[in-house]
């Protein structure tokens, strides 16, 4: 019986996560197949300054067809791109938005974030003024490698307070969002969490509940000083009396010195180890100290709780709006959904994915350093070859045998001469 009840379980357990599948709704997918040039729209608002993106699975990878992403290919140049999805308002679901990143050029400095934006974008004149309802990615400058995850709220970006760090490496890496009805968020790279909160403790999106009673003010008699002057405390008399310095009891005269030539000779003087300092009163706790003087709080008037901070009613756009100093990162793997459960069997495939990727790569780097070390290996052994392997013939001498006894005759002679 109990093994029956078991499978019974183990049953219903399947049904309820086909259930829950069936019931995910995938607002937007993209992996930059054929006809994705009809899904994105370019902006026009840098003109000259935009740049061009193009589509590459770059240097590495497992299956180019399917690994296929969107670079950017030109240097210091603004980067606007844009695509309608499915319209949809997250109110009371769980909003997810997943994509890969790949920084194959090294970044120096460039964004790689994306925005999900509401309906009325004006999709040719997509730029950084455009409403956005959030921002989420890396951005990489310098020593500044953050994960963004900004919140639009009442026409106002609220950006997190804490920093996430950034992958800022050549390889793929895989950025979730997963933002919650309760108004918690999580925020995965390569499928691990690396934050998690709540939009009312992460961000400061809504004034504080109490606010400094402005009625109130600090008394004038308010004695907040711990300590006092000791009013009975007096100098010493001989305080005073005791030099800082004193003649160094150690010191001799110098065996040459002259008196008449360089004076009375003097020892020099060193610190009074007796000596204790500029007299100060000691201090003792005040007997009219009332402690730290706190200012009363009242409900702040501004204050009014919004369960929905999380909530848009409308999302129809995602868009890449970034400037980038060094092109090359690859933008793949595009999510937008209600179901974690959908995001995670997505990013299970990436990261095989990736994994092939690095082996690739690595594979790439090992035998790149085998062959450096043989091209310096050959480099130096003709080095040395041209230095120590000098024959006779190239030296410009004249060579005579031992029975050639006239030739060398005359230059010995000459040299007896010299």
């Amino acid at each position: 019986t109990t093994h029956t009840n078991m499978k019974l379980l183990g049953y219903l357990a399947v049904i309820v996560f086909a259930i829950t599948l069936c019931s995910a709704e995938i607002y937007f997918s993209e992996e930059f197949n054929d006809g994705w040039e009809q899904r994105w729209v370019n902006s026009k608002s840098k003109g000259e300054s935009a740049g061009v993106f193009t589509v590459s699975a770059g240097k590495y990878f497992t299956d180019e067809a399917s690994e296929k992403g969107l670079q950017t290919s030109q240097d210091a140049r603004f980067y606007q791109t844009s695509a309608e999805i499915k319209e949809f308002s997250n109110k009371g679901k769980t909003l997810v938005l997943q994509y890969s990143v790949k920084h194959e050029q090294s970044i120096d400095c460039g964004g790689g974030y994306v925005k999900i934006l509401p309906a009325g974008l004006d999709q040719e004149n997509f730029n950084g003024d455009s409403e956005y309802n959030i921002m989420f990615g890396p951005d990489i400058c310098g020593a500044t490698k953050k994960v963004h995850f900004i919140v639009t709220y009442k026409g106002k970006n609220h950006l997190i307070k804490t920093d996430v760090r950034a992958e800022s490496d050549e390889n793929t890496h895989l950025y979730t969002l997963i933002l919650n009805p309760d108004q918690s968020f999580q925020i995965l790279i390569d499928n691990k969490e690396v934050k998690k909160g709540t939009l009312l403790d992460s961000f400061d999106i809504l004034p504080p509940k109490e606010i400094n009673d402005p009625s109130v003010s600090k008394p004038v008699d308010w004695v907040d000083a711990k300590e006092i002057v000791d009013p009975e405390a007096k100098k010493p008399e001989d305080w005073d009396s005791i030099p800082a310095t004193v003649r160094d009891p150690e010191a001799q005269q110098p065996e040459d010195w002259d008196t008449e030539l360089d004076g009375e000779w003097e020892a020099p003087t060193i610190p009074n180890p007796e000596y204790k300092g500029e007299w100060k009163a000691p201090k003792i706790p005040n007997p009219e100290y009332k402690g730290e003087w706190v200012h009363p709080k009242i409900a702040n008037p501004e204050y009014q709780e919004d369960e929905n901070i999380y909530a848009f009613d409308s999302n129809k756009f995602v868009g890449i709006e970034i400037w980038q100093v060094k092109s090359g990162t690859i933008f793949d793997n595009f999510l937008v959904t209600d179901s974690v459960e959908t995001a995670n069997e997505w990013a299970v495939k990436s990261l095989a994915r990736q994994e092939g990727e690095k082996e690739l790569k690595k594979k790439a780097d090992e035998e790149r350093r085998a062959k450096a070390k043989e091209e310096s290996g050959k480099e130096g052994a003709a080095d040395s070859d041209d230095d120590t392997d000098v024959g006779l013939d190239d030296l410009d001498i004249d060579v005579a045998s031992d029975d050639d006894d006239s030739a060398a005759a005359p230059e010995t002679a000459e040299h007896d001469e010299l």
